[in-house]
C-alpha cells in the first residue's frame, strides 16, 4: 500500500513538475510545431513594448538592443521614439557595429555623434567593435562558407539581445530584416568584408548613367571610375561592400548573382546569423513601415513602394522573416515585392535558414488588439 502511494506521489509531482516548467516557457509554437509570430497593426511605443511582452520570453541580465541608426541623409529609418517603452522597461543598451564603406558610420565617434543627431539620445549606445574583433570557430556547425567568423568583442558583453529590425529592402539581400540585422550587425567591418567578398556587383545598363558620382564618392576602395565617360568597376579592387548599389539613383548597378538558389552572399549571411543565434538567446521584432526597395544605409533611399503595415514578434527567426515578406507581398499585391522593385528576391535568405534548422517557414499570425 505504501509503495503504490509512493509511486502516485512521484507521478503527481512529476505531473506539476512539468505544469510548472511549460508554464515557464513562452507558448511560441502551437501542436502542429508551427510558429507563432505576433502581429501588431497600429506602430506605437506603447505596442513596441506590448508586442515585446507578447512574445513571453523575458530578457535577464544586461541586455542589448540590435537597432540601426540610419545612414546621414536617410529619411527611412525607423523613428528612435518607437523603442522608448521598451528601453526603459528592459533598462537596456543600443548596440551596432560600424560599417565597411566611407561614412559617419565607419567610425566609432562620429558612427555615435550620428545616433545622437537622429534623436538616439535616451539610452546608452555601445559600438560592438569600438575595442577590437573576436573570432568564433564554426566547425561541426555543417557551414558551406565559413571556418570562423568575426564580430566586434562587445558581443561578449551581453546576456542577451533583442533584434529590432526595419523590415525593407536591399539591393544585394533583396530585404533587410532580422537575418541580416543579426549577420551584418553583430560582424565588424572585418566579418563584413567576408560576407561581401566575391559579391562584386555589375553595371547592367551603363546608358542610363547620370553622372551624379554618388557610386564614386561611396565607394572604399576607390573600384568605380570613368572610363571614357562610362562608369566603370575596377573587380581587382572591389572589395564588393554593396555600398555603390544603394547610392545608385538609377539602380544600375547590381549584385552579379541575383539567382535564388545560387545566390552565395544570402548563404553567407544566414551562416553568420546563424552562429550569432547560437552564442545568445534572441527574440526577434520586425517593424514593417516606410518600405522601399533600399536600405537604410543608403543616403539617398526611395521612397516606400507600399502602406505602413505593422509589427511582428517571435522568438523565431525563420517565421518572422516568412511572415514579414508575406505580408509585405500581400500589401504590394504581388508574390515576391522585393524582386519586383529591385530585381533580387530574398527568399533565399529564408530558405536557407530553415535548412540549417534556425526555424521554420510554418508559421501562425496571432494578432494583438
Amino acid at each position: 500500500m505504501k509503495r503504490k502511494i509512493s509511486i502516485l506521489f512521484l507521478l503527481i509531482s512529476l505531473c506539476v513538475g512539468s505544469v510548472f516548467a511549460n508554464n515557464s516557457k513562452p507558448n511560441n509554437t502551437n501542436n502542429d510545431s508551427v510558429a507563432i509570430v505576433y502581429f501588431i497593426k497600429d506602430i506605437t511605443p506603447e505596442n513596441v513594448l506590448k508586442l515585446y511582452k507578447a512574445i513571453g520570453m523575458e530578457m535577464k541580465g544586461k541586455i542589448g538592443v540590435k537597432i540601426h541608426f540610419g545612414e546621414e541623409g536617410n529619411k527611412n529609418f525607423l523613428n528612435p521614439e518607437l523603442t522608448k517603452p521598451l528601453m526603459q522597461y528592459t533598462k537596456a543598451t543600443w548596440v551596432e557595429t560600424n560599417v565597411l564603406y566611407v561614412s559617419k558610420r565607419r567610425f566609432t565617434d562620429s558612427h555615435i555623434n550620428l545616433a545622437k543627431e537622429h534623436g538616439f539620445t535616451f539610452a546608452p549606445i555601445d559600438i560592438l567593435d569600438k575595442d577590437a574583433e573576436i573570432e568564433y570557430q564554426t566547425q561541426g556547425m555543417g557551414l558551406k562558407h565559413y571556418k570562423k567568423i568575426k564580430a566586434g568583442s562587445h558581443f561578449e558583453n551581453y546576456d542577451g539581445y533583442i533584434i529590432y529590425s526595419h523590415f525593407k529592402g536591399h539591393g544585394s539581400a533583396g530585404f533587410g530584416g532580422a537575418i541580416k540585422n543579426v549577420a551584418m550587425g553583430f560582424a565588424s567591418p572585418g566579418g563584413k568584408m567576408a560576407q561581401h567578398a566575391s559579391d562584386v556587383p555589375v553595371i547592367s545598363d551603363a546608358s542610363k548613367c547620370i553622372q551624379c558620382s554618388n557610386c564614386i564618392n561611396n565607394c572604399p576602395a576607390h573600384a568605380l571610375s570613368y572610363v571614357e565617360n562610362v562608369i566603370t568597376i575596377d573587380k581587382d579592387k572591389c572589395i564588393g561592400c554593396a555600398k555603390c548599389i544603394a547610392e545608385c539613383p538609377k539602380k544600375i548597378i547590381k549584385p552579379e548573382n541575383t539567382n535564388l538558389e545560387s545566390n552565395v552572399f544570402l548563404e553567407r549571411l544566414v551562416e553568420y546569423a546563424y552562429v550569432f543565434t547560437k552564442k545568445k538567446p534572441m527574440v526577434y521584432i520586425n517593424v514593417l513601415a516606410n518600405i522601399s526597395s533600399s536600405c537604410d544605409c543608403s543616403a539617398r533611399a526611395p521612397l516606400p513602394f507600399t502602406q505602413d503595415i505593422g509589427m511582428l514578434g517571435s522568438v523565431d527567426i525563420v517565421a518572422i522573416e516568412k511572415a514579414s515578406h508575406d505580408l509585405v507581398a500581400k500589401g504590394h499585391k504581388c508574390d515576391d515585392a522585393f524582386l519586383k522593385e529591385s530585381g533580387v528576391s530574398g527568399m533565399g535568405q529564408i530558405n536557407y535558414a530553415e535548412k540549417l534548422g534556425m526555424g521554420t517557414i510554418k508559421y501562425k499570425l496571432v494578432e494583438i488588439k
